[in-house]
């Protein structure tokens, strides 16, 4: 099926608010648009809820709860009905992918060859790993002792518009498989598939008010979400401004958090690295889902002794990416996600260009694609790292290339940020490659690669790139409360 009749095939729905099991207006009767990016044209109403909604939602998600119908259902039936959901995001992959692509504006390559096969992996993996979770146990002097996982409660999940349905399965997976219940609040640019996930969890079988998915403006039903006193706990991914005001909500009734927040990490290239594999992991590192990802390697930091080089192979590579329609099938980089993102994006090469930064390549929007939010993949060189292009998340395709003369120099520029989410190290001396991955100040440090995830290992971040970490066990010790019993035998 070509991208044109895949496209004609999928009829996007208005998206309902989804609680207790149903789709439902917002009690204002309210809603919004949906845009596509990629033409600026109405996708889709969408149900605008308000603090009413989102109460009513966090009393479903309770009342489900508090029921036992999930999280006292025995742990073998939850990881079946997990492993059903799974099955159901694959066997409904091409349209999710086709919408994920209309309202994200990514490449449909991206979306069905990575995002929705990873959200059923992400399922899949909570549900198979909550079977094998054991408690501790201890024995002294004729006293036992043992911890118990039980579940927290109602859970709050606050998504980001650049992955929805990957960043959602990835949270109410494992929020799920701990027993907890879920409400889920989609980014207002990007609700379409989250919305649709409703369908798939009524197909198989999760009882009414486990998942419960709402629409609507941040300030509001975020807010709600996250003052809620019968929320127990909180996982939000996104800017780190509004990760603060989260964390000073949930203060209010002591709720934990995980905040999974802003990045501008280094991509280092040394001068032993493997060229050719640096220029094409970097490219993949800045410029998949048009920037739009908080891991990207948004700071090229070149040894000087190949500067020169790296850059010419580097910007060769770059002006063979194709920019173009996000439904079609070669398509490489798509649209930003608004009109307003685009301005932002273009605000920041011309802050660069006027601080003095050179322009490789890029700097302005794709010519005769007019109607849509689409910008050219943008190279930035003989960049200041205390400039704020180097400083400042742009969150769009514009690297910035800054050189460094020495190893130590390297750390340096990389730690000279108020981020620590990531970071990347291209050489091939191995000594070297441990010690710069030691001394980067970040959450997670990929060696000659990018993005390459075992779900078994913690992530987030350090300083204002988050808190917490999910990911393995650490996603059940995140989304569960811990009990010690003690017995005299």
């Amino acid at each position: 099926m070509n991208s044109e009749t895949l496209t004609q095939s999928v009829k996007v729905k208005n998206a309902k608010l989804f609680i207790d099991g149903e789709y439902t207006d917002a009690l204002s009767g309210e809603t919004f648009e949906s845009i596509n990016p990629a033409t600026n044209e109405r996708l889709a109403f969408v149900a605008n809820g308000s603090e009413a909604d989102a109460k009513r939602a966090v009393q479903s998600a309770k009342k489900a709860f508090d029921s036992g119908v999930w999280s006292r259902m025995p742990v073998e039936e939850r990881s079946d009905i997990l492993c059903r959901m799974a099955d159901l995001i694959m066997e409904n992959v091409e349209e999710l992918a086709m919408v994920e692509t209309l309202d994200v504006g990514k490449p449909i390559k991206e979306s069905r060859g990575f995002d929705i096969p990873r959200a059923a992996s992400n399922f899949r993996f909570f549900a198979e790993m909550s079977k094998y979770m054991v408690s501790e146990h201890y024995d002294k002097h004729n006293i036992m002792s043992y911890a118990k996982y039980r579940p927290a409660g109602v859970t709050s999940l606050i998504i980001p518009w650049n992955l929805p349905f990957m960043q959602m399965t990835w949270k109410a997976s494992a929020a799920l498989a701990a027993g907890n219940t879920v409400v889920v609040k989609p980014a207002s640019y990007t609700p379409l598939s989250a919305v649709m996930f409703g369908e798939i969890a009524n197909q198989a079988g999760l009882p009414p008010g486990v998942l419960n998915i709402i629409t609507g403006p941040g300030s509001t039903m975020g807010a709600a979400m996250t003052t809620d006193p019968d929320v127990r706990r909180i996982s939000f991914v996104g800017e780190s401004a509004t990760g603060k005001t989260i964390m000073k909500n949930a203060a209010e009734n002591l709720i934990p958090v995980s905040l999974e927040l802003g990045g501008k990490s280094a991509n280092i290239v040394f001068e032993d690295a493997d060229l050719d594999e640096a220029v094409q992991g970097s490219i993949d590192a800045i410029y998949r889902n048009q920037g739009e990802i908080c891991l990207a390697g948004s700071r090229l930091l070149l040894q000087e002794s190949i500067y020169d080089l790296f850059l010419e192979k580097f910007t060769t590579a770059v002006k063979k990416i194709k920019v173009g329609d996000p439904t079609s099938e070669d398509t490489d980089m798509g649209a930003l996600v608004s009109k307003s993102h685009l301005e932002t994006v273009e605000s920041y090469v011309e802050i660069g260009l006027k601080d003095g930064a050179k322009l490789a390549c890029g700097g302005k929007r794709v010519a005769g694609l007019d109607k849509g939010n689409f910008y050219e993949p943008t190279v930035l060189y003989d960049v200041n790292n205390k400039w704020r292009v180097a400083q400042e998340e742009i969150f769009g395709p514009v690297l910035v290339v800054i050189p460094f003369k020495t190893e130590e120099e390297a750390v340096r520029i990389a730690n000279d940020s108020q981020y620590g989410l990531a970071g990347v190290v291209w050489t091939n001396d191995l000594r070297r490659a441990q010690r710069v991955s030691a001394q980067v100040d970040s959450g997670l440090l990929w060696i000659n690669c990018w993005y390459i995830r075992d779900l078994r290992t913690p992530f987030g971040g350090s300083k204002a790139s988050g808190i917490g970490r999910e990911g393995g066990r650490h996603s059940f010790e995140f989304y569960s409360e811990t009990k010690t019993i003690t017995m005299k035998l």
